[in-house]
C-alpha cells in the first residue's frame, strides 16, 4: 500500500485508497477539466470535494499541495519512477494525465504541440476572460455602477469565442476528427459562460454556429456528463 503520510493534505482529506490517484477539486470550469479527463481515461481515482466558499484552499493542508491556493490539484501515488507526485494547475494536470495514460494527446510531435497550444489558449485567455466576465456580470461586480470593466471583458470574451468559432469551421473537434485535452479544457468554460454566468447575449453567442454544435457534441459524451458533477457537492 502506498504511503502518502508525507503529504499534509491527506490529514484533512484522508485517502480511502492511497493506491489510487487523489483528486482535490470542486465542479467549477477549471475543476471539471480534471474529473472529465479522469472519467474519459478510466484511470482509478478518489475525489475530494474542496469547499472554496469556505476558503478551504487557503488552509495549510491545501497550500502544502498547491501554494497558489486554487483548485484543482492531484496527488498521484504512482507518479514518475513509481514515486508519489503532487501536481497543480489544470493545464499541467491534463498533459500529465494524457501522457500517463497515453490518451487524448497525439503521439505525433506536431499534432501534440498543436493540441498543447490550444490548451495554453484556454489557460491564458479564454478561461481568465470568461471568469472575469462572470464576476462583473453575475457576481459582486454586477453591482458596480461603472460598466466599463464588464464591457471590457465582454468584448474580449466575444473575440476569444470567435477565435474558437473560426478554429472549429469544418471540424468536429479542435484538432479535427480527434477529441483531445484541448476540447476538455474548454467545454466547461463555454458551458459556464452561456449557462451559469448567463452571458450568452453579451458575447452574441446566438450568432455562432460551430461552437454551439461542438459544445453539444462534447456535453453528450457520457464521461463529460459524469465529470461535470465530480466531486459531488455535499447536500
Amino acid at each position: 500500500m502506498a504511503d502518502l503520510s508525507a503529504f499534509p493534505i491527506t490529514r484533512k482529506w484522508p485517502a480511502q485508497d492511497p493506491n489510487i490517484l487523489q483528486l482535490y477539486s470542486t465542479p467549477t470550469p477549471n475543476g471539471v477539466k480534471i474529473s472529465i479527463m479522469l472519467e474519459e481515461t478510466g484511470l482509478p481515482y478518489e475525489p475530494h470535494f474542496i469547499n472554496i466558499g469556505a476558503d478551504e484552499t487557503w488552509g495549510p493542508e491545501y497550500l502544502s499541495l498547491n501554494p497558489n491556493g486554487k483548485i484543482p490539484a492531484i496527488l498521484d501515488p504512482d507518479g514518475p519512477n513509481g514515486e508519489p507526485l503532487a501536481l497543480f494547475e489544470s493545464g499541467a494536470i491534463l498533459i500529465y494525465l494524457a501522457e500517463k495514460t497515453g490518451k487524448l494527446l497525439p503521439v505525433d510531435p506536431a499534432r501534440r504541440y498543436e493540441v498543447i497550444q490550444w490548451v495554453m489558449f484556454q489557460m491564458g485567455g479564454l478561461g481568465p476572460m470568461f471568469g472575469q466576465l462572470g464576476f462583473f456580470h453575475k457576481f459582486a461586480g454586477k453591482d458596480f455602477e461603472d460598466k466599463r470593466p464588464r464591457d471590457r471583458y465582454a468584448k474580449e470574451s466575444a473575440r476569444l469565442i470567435r477565435v474558437l468559432e473560426t478554429r472549429l469551421e469544418g471540424r468536429d473537434w479542435i484538432l479535427g476528427d480527434e477529441y483531445t485535452i484541448a476540447d476538455i479544457s474548454m467545454l466547461g468554460w463555454v458551458r459556464n459562460l452561456i449557462g451559469f454566468y448567463g452571458a450568452g447575449e453579451l458575447v452574441q453567442y446566438d450568432e455562432l454556429k460551430n461552437v454551439p454544435k461542438w459544445l453539444e457534441r462534447g456535453l453528450a459524451r457520457p464521461a463529460v456528463q459524469r465529470g461535470l458533477d465530480i466531486p459531488k457537492r455535499p447536500a
